[in-house]
């Protein structure tokens, strides 16, 4: 009986002063990321992704689309196998400064969508760069 779990993020972005801006998080291995985390009891998913949006960066975003879904198994120490899904969302900063969640992240910053592009190559974890480019077509950005 493997063992289920589900965590939500998103792909946040800004226009600021007329600028598109993205927003990447260093995760507390040092990786650039996107805020995401795992879902409570009784929250829906899209309720994880602006929490945990909200949580780790400060911000308060709206979700404008699904972006996609990364499915992978993971070994836990307790649970053995657990079959993990994480859903991502194109999401709209509304309000809010942000301000990392030191216990769980490095820290957060706005990039110009190319410099975005190019720390995800660098430092990025592969199974997101689908997630980024997606993103990034939905909001018309040529790579």
């Amino acid at each position: 009986m493997s063992f289920k779990e589900i965590s939500a993020g998103g792909i946040v972005y800004r226009h600021n002063e007329g600028k598109l801006q993205v927003q990447l998080i260093t995760d507390r291995y040092g990786k650039i990321s996107f805020a995401k985390g795992k879902r409570e009891d009784g929250e829906t998913i899209e309720e994880t992704a602006l929490r945990e949006i909200l949580e780790e960066t400060g911000v308060t975003g709206r979700i404008v689309q699904p972006i996609d879904i990364i499915a992978y198994t993971y070994q836990h120490p307790d649970h053995g196998s657990v079959d993990k899904e994480v859903h991502y969302y194109l999401v709209e900063c509304v309000s809010g400064d942000l301000k990392p969640q030191v216990e769980e992240i490095r820290g957060v910053a706005w990039y110009d969508p190319k410099e975005a592009w190019e720390k995800q190559m660098n430092s990025g974890y592969d199974n997101n760069d689908f997630i980024l480019e997606k993103g990034l077509k939905l909001l018309k950005v040529e790579l």
